[in-house]
């Protein structure tokens, strides 16, 4: 078997650990937080699981659309967070790959088990409406949801490519904050 590919089959089962491990963490808290909550909370915090999801599947495209030279010219003015770009840039595969089928597929399965816990709790509220509401309900908010999820990504997919640049400093500048601050290393060593 030639490297690339034990490096591929090597990163592939790695990232199916890790959505495994992240897609239970999102599931449990989501599911814990939302039992204890009205369900105007709960889909409050719907919208924030698919506003995550979009954020995350922008970073990915934006790492996929940018342009390696302007962030070495940032890191030799010793901009913060230019070393972490240059670094994305060179892994935007896999930084993409995170991004967008680990984060931004997790937060679309989590939230829409998450508002399968809303329509239950409206469901319980209104259960002297029939079945007739409570599936026009069901309906209404999965497609509401379901529309600003895509609406959202396309919009996102839009800034990403027309302002990738502005998108990965911000980010580079955000994971070297974190990576300084709390000593925890995010991306790959640029060696």
């Amino acid at each position: 078997m030639n490297q690339r590919l034990k490096r591929s089959l090597k990163f592939s089962l790695t990232i199916a650990v890790i959505t495994f491990v992240l897609a239970a963490i999102f599931s449990i808290v989501s599911s814990s937080l939302l039992e204890q909550v009205t369900w105007v909370t709960g889909f409050l915090i719907v919208l924030l699981i698919v506003f995550i999801g979009i954020i995350f599947d922008m970073l990915g495209i934006a790492a996929t659309a940018a342009d390696e030279v302007p962030f070495h010219a940032m890191a030799a003015e010793k901009v913060t967070g230019a070393r972490e770009a240059v670094i994305i840039i060179k892994n935007a595969d896999k930084f993409a790959s995170f991004c967008n089928d680990v984060i931004g597929d997790i937060s679309g399965i989590v939230s829409g088990s998450a508002l399968t816990i809303v329509v239950l709790q409206v469901a319980l509220l209104i259960s002297n409406g029939g079945t007739t509401a409570q599936i026009a309900l069901s309906v209404l908010l999965t497609s509401l949801i379901a529309a600003l999820t895509v609406g959202g990504k396309a919009i996102g997919k839009h800034f990403a490519i027309h302002s990738s640049t502005k998108i990965i400093i911000h980010t580079g500048k955000i994971i070297a904050f974190i990576e300084k601050k709390f000593k925890i290393r995010i991306l790959p060593s640029s060696k």
